[in-house]
């Protein structure tokens, strides 16, 4: 869209709104493609070393001793690195006004001492 010129598909008013609209989906794909990217070379990490393991313990020498514990475990850190972003981007943001709102109608207010008179002096005249 941004390379090809004029359209006239669309209106001309719109074509910077949609050469914005572009670039944004092209920036969240590339940090999709890069955390994807990231998800899987852990993975791939994980599963590798986690053989590895499996392979010490049949050949009789003991995994927990060897440094393969400590790169599964660091690998294992990474997960919850990025598990960690992606549901940092996945949680509600909080709505300061409706909170305040909310917070400010909870509270007890206690009745002004005048409104209480006013409401005797009411009944008296009836």
């Amino acid at each position: 869209m941004a390379g090809e010129g004029f359209n006239e598909d669309y209106p001309v008013e719109i074509h910077e709104y949609l050469s914005t609209f572009e670039n944004s989906i092209g920036a969240v794909e590339e940090m999709l493609k890069t955390m994807m990217s990231a998800k899987v070379d852990l993975v791939f990490a994980y599963t590798f070393n986690s053989m590895f393991w499996v392979y010490l313990a049949t050949q009789g020498v003991n995994p927990k001793e060897h440094p393969v514990k400590q790169e599964l475990e660091r690998i294992r850190v990474y997960m919850n690195r990025v598990n960690e972003i992606t549901d940092k981007k996945k949680a509600g943001k909080l709505d300061r006004g409706a909170a305040s709102r909310f917070v400010k109608n909870a509270l007890w207010e206690p009745k002004p001492k005048n409104a209480s008179k006013v409401v005797n002096k009411g009944k008296s005249k009836n």
